[in-house]
């Protein structure tokens, strides 16, 4: 009988036992048990001080769905969507003159965006309120004349101060965003005879997006929290109701609290929806796209069910 030398034998000539399986121990991480039962106790620690303290917390679910709390929870989504919306335009249109080789509408531009962002937007809400020390009235000839008092209410003062405050920054963004798209997909489609206002519609601009669409949604986050600021310039938005009930209702403290639920609700869904205009903008750069929430969470719950039926 001839035995194979490459294959190892056992004691009778056959073949060995395969190799003994390794159990791996997975390595213990202490600092991170540490860490986070600090965290767990910070955290207990500050809610037993809070549920502590003279705040009358039913005072929050009697007055969240008040008529007048929901009319300024409305009038500060307008406010963000049309402050928003003056902002992305004019960033859209200061960020083609920054980018432009004239040297007068690029300078103004610079100038454009120098100012706005070099001053706070609450100096700004109040010079525009207040420019009525400077314009008495507003004169457009036949179409329109009337005192500046008049014509600059809260909601119009609020519109100019948050947009054109919002338009020198997005200005930024959509340059960045333009900077980003390489040069030659501008050359190719001039060599194509396109002219450059629609090399920028539809060549440069839809490129652009993946790079515009996440700090712009930043921005709109921003937008929602910013407009508290319209308050001092009386207009009725959400933090100026809840102030107003708090002065009627003898509880101040609480309604800020339920003014500050208001606003985590309205950034969480809006931090939502910017997640899924990230990945929509991502399909073409991305060769497989980030999975939704629910889908992570699916996925989790698959491999703990797998987990627990491998281990029963």
């Amino acid at each position: 009988m001839t035995v194979d030398i490459d294959k190892p034998t056992g004691p009778e000539g056959t073949p060995p036992a395969g190799p003994e399986a390794i159990k791996a121990i997975p390595v213990r991480h202490y600092g991170r048990y540490l860490s986070a039962v600090i965290a767990i106790g910070l955290l207990a620690s500050i809610i037993y001080a809070f549920s502590q303290g003279k705040i009358n917390w039913g005072a929050i679910p009697d007055y969240f769905f008040n008529d007048r709390v929901l009319g300024g929870v409305g009038k500060t989504l307008m406010l963000t969507v049309l402050a928003m919306l003056i902002g992305v335009v004019g960033g859209i249109l200061l960020a083609v003159m920054r980018l432009s080789k004239n040297p007068v509408t690029s300078s103004i531009a610079w100038f454009y965006i120098w100012f706005f962002r070099g001053t706070p937007v609450l100096v700004q809400l109040i010079v525009w309120f207040n420019l009525g020390l400077v314009f008495e009235y507003i004169n457009l000839g036949p179409i329109y004349k009337d005192y500046w008092s008049s014509f600059m209410t809260p909601l119009l003062t609020a519109l100019l101060g948050l947009g054109l405050n919002e338009a020198a920054y997005m200005a930024e963004i959509c340059r960045a965003g333009l900077l980003s798209v390489d040069d030659g997909q501008t050359e190719a489609s001039h060599a194509l005879g396109m002219s450059h206002s629609r090399t920028l519609r539809r060549i440069v601009i839809p490129q652009a997006m993946r790079v515009i669409v996440p700090p712009t949604g930043n921005e709109v986050i921003n937008m929602l929290k910013t407009t508290s600021l319209v308050s001092v310039i009386q207009y009725s938005e959400l933090l100026r109701v809840a102030q107003d009930i708090g002065q009627t209702s003898g509880a101040p403290a609480e309604m800020l609290f339920l003014a500050a639920a208001w606003y985590l609700l309205l950034t969480s869904v809006f931090s939502v929806g910017q997640y899924y205009l990230e990945r929509y903008y991502a399909r073409g750069s991305s060769r497989s796209l980030p999975p939704t929430p629910w889908q992570k969470i699916r996925a989790n719950v698959l491999s703990l069910s797998s987990r627990k039926g491998a281990t029963a």
